[in-house]
């Protein structure tokens, strides 16, 4: 039995609960807007930080034959088998199975110094993942708390809910949920789980339902929640931040980086590295002589590119996304 095969059967053991296969399913979201904004030209190296279904790389592929190259990384074994099979007759693309946080270690082991093209990175979760039932992103079905985006991967939404202090469990559903009934959810669920653990999406679900007072509004209770889990799981602004600072040093002279980020915090986070890295002056405010070299980003996108009418329409998770990119600017000999 491999490693992944044993977790699976231990996230199922929790929670009592049988997987069932499923076929993988995936929206590109702004498919034409976010692989155009990488100017894409043949005979350069592109990157795919976020295969998924494979429908960016599809685009980026076609763009850049005969001689362009792409790798392109998912950690989601799902993803990662069927764009292999969506993309199999493409002889220009490397799949790694690995984290995007792990870029610049695998491109240097593939002996690329620079991505010459640009970078593309569609942040968050999937829709397989989220419509998946046994992967315990949603409440819609009764699953495993899980959450993981990467299966081989110990830790998962289970030990968030029932090992994390309350006061931890306070602070990561208000910052990355930004839910206002925090402290009443998480005195909840460590009340309930000093009886029983909470194993499945809907009974963590249930008790959110029951800790929060009854409002009106369009977002079921739990789904602030929710995402705060699956975030904190995945380490999701975490890694965004480690990799915007590898992106820098990985980013040929006019190389471009194109991210769509699906909620607030993801995009403010990219907005203001953007913002920082595109002024002629980064120094302290209180430091009277500027020693900042020349800006290393020039912002293509003013404001963020929002999905069409259409495509919210077909998809509606498609209209929190938003799409901001950046070309690296050529720096001084000095620098």
């Amino acid at each position: 039995m491999t490693k992944r095969e044993k977790v699976k059967g231990k996230m199922e053991k929790k929670a009592g609960l049988s997987s069932h296969n499923s076929p993988f399913t995936h929206y590109t979201v702004m498919p034409n807007e976010a692989v155009d904004m990488l100017e894409c030209k043949d005979g350069l190296i592109y990157v795919d930080a976020t295969l998924g279904g494979g429908g960016h790389s599809e685009l980026i592929l076609q763009k850049i034959q005969p001689s362009g190259q792409l790798i392109s990384f998912d950690v989601d074994e799902d993803a990662v088998l069927a764009a292999s099979e969506r993309l199999k007759d493409y002889k220009n693309l490397t799949i790694v199975k690995d984290s995007y946080t792990n870029i610049k270690k695998i491109l240097q082991a593939l002996k690329i110094k620079k991505i010459t093209g640009g970078i593309l990175f569609d942040l968050g979760a999937s829709y397989h993942q989220l419509t998946k039932s046994e992967r315990g992103f949603s409440f819609s079905k009764d699953a495993p708390l899980d959450m993981r985006f990467n299966q081989d991967n110990d830790f998962s939404a289970f030990d968030v809910v029932n090992s994390y202090s309350e006061a931890d469990l306070v602070r990561i559903f208000s910052e990355y949920g930004e839910e206002r009934f925090s402290k009443r959810i998480a005195k909840k669920i460590v009340e309930q789980r000093r009886v029983k653990p909470i194993k499945t999406t809907c009974e963590l679900a249930d008790l959110i339902v029951h800790a929060t007072p009854k409002i009106k509004s369009s977002i079921h209770p739990a789904t602030r929640v929710f995402q705060a889990i699956r975030i904190e799981v995945n380490q999701e602004l975490t890694n965004v931040k480690k990799i915007l600072d590898d992106m820098l040093d990985l980013l040929d002279d006019g190389a471009i980086i194109s991210i769509i980020s699906f909620h607030s915090l993801e995009d403010r986070i990219v907005k203001n590295f953007f913002k920082y890295h595109a002024q002629k002056c980064r120094c302290e405010k209180n430091q009277m002589i500027c020693t900042c070299g020349p800006p290393k980003l020039e912002i293509i996108t003013k404001k963020p590119v929002l999905a069409s009418k259409n495509e919210v329409r077909e998809n509606p998770p498609s209209r929190s996304a938003k799409l901001r990119a950046a070309r690296r600017i050529k720096q001084g000999v000095d620098n």
